[in-house]
């Protein structure tokens, strides 16, 4: 039987951070929770989450709960959110909360739809390096049913969630940067372009140069908005990219990096070139 952490807010505070309740096959005795009639889907959520070094970062999701009749969605001891988990739901490596529980509006008398967001805290250590990458959604509802909070007869508690309802990306936050010269060039002469490709550290929240990825150099020639690939080289061991080519024409080059599944896409500023 897995245990788990049931989280709620009452006054805005957590009301359930330290109740352990049993997630499945509740029996609805004297101590284990009886099984909740309700059930979640068509969950959403962002298709990527960045995270940097020390900025909060809040993910917004939906879902519907589908309840019974005797479930009153209302009721002010009634909790239910979503949450992101890393790895196997019943041995996660990490999992990942709102600080609210969400909040639902009735759309029949069987269904809602509930909204919340899920908060990282990547100053306060909620993340590591290894981390980033694919997590998964799960969701989660409990009723009180009147019982006190703070000592509950348990019985009386209502508990069900669900795992595998979704999939987002939590990403390293990334930057890139851009130089080109000489400023001004002459037609036909070698413009060298050098610029850095870095992300965000979880551990030591710095940022700290993204080695030996492809990035790509891209001109807009001065008047058009569309920026055209020249070439693709590979930052090195530190981040740093350095490439040379022709100026033939004012524009604005710039460096830019397509994106893995743990660190997110990022272009850089152009960097205007007067060509004489």
């Amino acid at each position: 039987m897995r245990i788990r952490a049931t989280v709620a807010a009452v006054s805005g505070a957590l009301a359930l951070s330290a109740l352990a309740v049993p997630a499945a096959h509740a029996t609805g005795d004297s101590g284990t929770p009886y099984t909740l009639n309700v059930s979640f889907s068509q969950v959403t959520i962002a298709k990527a989450i960045k995270v940097g070094t020390t900025n909060e970062v809040s993910a917004t999701y939906s879902y519907t709960l589908t309840h019974g009749s005797d479930v009153n969605v209302t009721a002010n001891d009634f909790y239910t959110d979503a949450s992101l988990y890393k790895g196997s739901y019943d041995d996660p490596t990490a999992e990942l909360y709102g600080d609210n529980p969400a909040t639902c509006t009735a759309t029949s008398a069987t269904t809602a739809t509930c909204k919340g967001t899920v908060d990282i805290y990547p100053a306060d250590g909620d993340l590591k390096n290894a981390w980033a990458g694919s997590w998964n959604v799960a969701a989660e509802a409990v009723a009180f049913n009147g019982q006190d909070q703070s000592n509950p007869d348990m019985g009386k508690v209502g508990y069900k969630d669900q795992s595998g309802l979704g999939s987002t990306l939590v990403q390293r936050y990334s930057k890139l940067t851009t130089d080109a010269g000489p400023e001004p060039v002459y037609k036909g002469k070698t413009l060298t372009v050098t610029g850095k490709l870095s992300r965000a550290s979880w551990e030591d929240h710095q940022y700290h140069g993204y080695a030996s990825q492809p990035v790509k150099l891209q001109f807009r020639k001065a008047g058009t908005t569309t920026y055209t690939t020249v070439k693709t080289v590979n930052a090195d061991s530190y981040g740093n990219v350095k490439t040379t080519t022709t100026a033939n024409y004012d524009g604005y080059w710039r460096l830019s990096f397509a994106g893995t599944s743990t660190t997110p896409a990022v272009s850089a500023a152009g960097d205007y070139v007067d060509v004489r």
